[in-house]
C-alpha cells in the first residue's frame, strides 16, 4: 500500500471511529433519560463515566498538533466526547444521594487537576513534538484502558445477581466496535500509543458481550417476577381497601 493509499484508508477508518465513538458517547441517553423519570441513579456507578471522561481529555491533548501533528481526527472525537462525558457526570451528581454526590465531585475536580497539570507540563516544559507525543501517549494507554475496564465492578455486579439490567447492551456494543475501529486505524499508519490500549478494550468489550448473552434470559425472568410481584401487592391492597371501606358502610 502507497503512503497516500494508506493515509486516506487511515482517513476514511478515523472518520468511521468517529461515528462509532459518537455512537458511544450518545449511546448512555437511555440511561440518563431514566434516571431523570426515576429522580435517582439507583444503582448505576458513576464509575464509566467518570473514567470516559478523564479518558477523552487525555485523548484530546494528545491529538492537539503541538503535540501530535497527525491525529486530528483524534481531537476532534475526543474533544467532543468530553462535552458529552461532562453533562453526564453533571446528572450523576444532581442525582446521587449525598454520599455518592460528594464521591463523584470530588473524583471530578482530581480528574480536572489532573489533566490541567499534564497540559501545562507537557505544552511548557517539554520541547519536542515526539517527547510531548511519547509523554501523553502513555498517559492515554493507562486511561483508555481504565475506560473499558471501569465497568468491571458492574460486571461484578452482573454476576453476582445474575442479571444485566445494569450493563446496557448498547454501550457494551458500542465499545466493541470503537475498539476494533481505532485498533484498525492504529494498524494502518502503526501508533502504539492508540492500538495497545483499544485492542484491549475489545477484549474487555467481548467479555461484557458474553455476559450479556449469559444472563440475559435470567434478566427476563427477573424484571417478569417483580412485575408479577409489583401486581401481587397492588391487588391485595385493593382488596383491603374495599374490606375496610364495607367495614365502615356496615358499620
Amino acid at each position: 500500500m502507497t503512503a497516500a493509499a494508506a493515509h486516506i484508508a487511515r482517513t476514511v477508518v478515523g472518520i468511521i471511529g468517529n461515528i462509532i465513538s459518537g455512537f458511544l458517547f450518545l449511546s448512555p441517553v437511555p440511561t440518563f433519560y431514566g434516571i431523570w423519570k426515576k429522580g435517582s441513579v439507583e444503582q448505576f456507578s458513576a464509575a464509566p463515566y467518570l473514567a470516559t471522561l478523564v479518558n477523552c481529555m487525555v485523548w484530546t491533548l494528545y491529538g492537539l498538533p503541538m503535540v501530535n501533528p497527525d491525529n486530528v481526527l483524534v481531537l476532534t472525537i475526543n474533544g467532543s466526547g468530553s462535552v458529552v462525558e461532562i453533562v453526564y457526570v453533571t446528572l450523576f451528581i444532581i442525582y446521587s444521594n449525598r454520599n455518592k454526590r460528594l464521591k463523584v465531585v470530588m473524583w471530578l475536580v482530581v480528574e480536572l487537576l489532573f489533566i490541567a497539570v499534564l497540559a501545562f507540563v507537557v505544552l511548557n516544559l517539554v520541547h519536542s513534538a515526539k517527547k510531548r507525543s511519547a509523554i501523553v501517549g502513555t498517559t492515554c494507554i493507562v486511561f483508555n484502558i481504565m475506560m473499558y475496564a471501569a465497568p468491571l465492578a458492574v460486571m461484578k455486579l452482573v454476576i453476582v445477581t445474575k442479571s444485566v439490567e445494569y450493563m446496557p447492551l448498547s454501550i457494551s456494543l458500542a465499545s466493541f466496535g470503537n475498539g476494533v475501529a481505532w485498533t484498525t486505524y492504529a494498524l494502518i499508519q502503526f501508533d502504539a500509543f492508540i492500538t495497545v490500549p483499544n485492542g484491549i478494550g475489545t477484549v474487555f468489550s467481548v467479555v461484557q458481550l458474553i455476559l450479556y448473552a449469559t444472563y440475559y434470559k435470567s434478566t427476563k425472568m427477573q424484571i417478569a417476577e417483580r412485575k408479577a410481584n409489583k401486581t401481587e401487592v397492588d391487588l391485595s391492597q385493593v382488596v383491603v381497601g374495599n374490606g375496610e371501606q364495607r367495614s365502615k358502610t356496615n358499620y
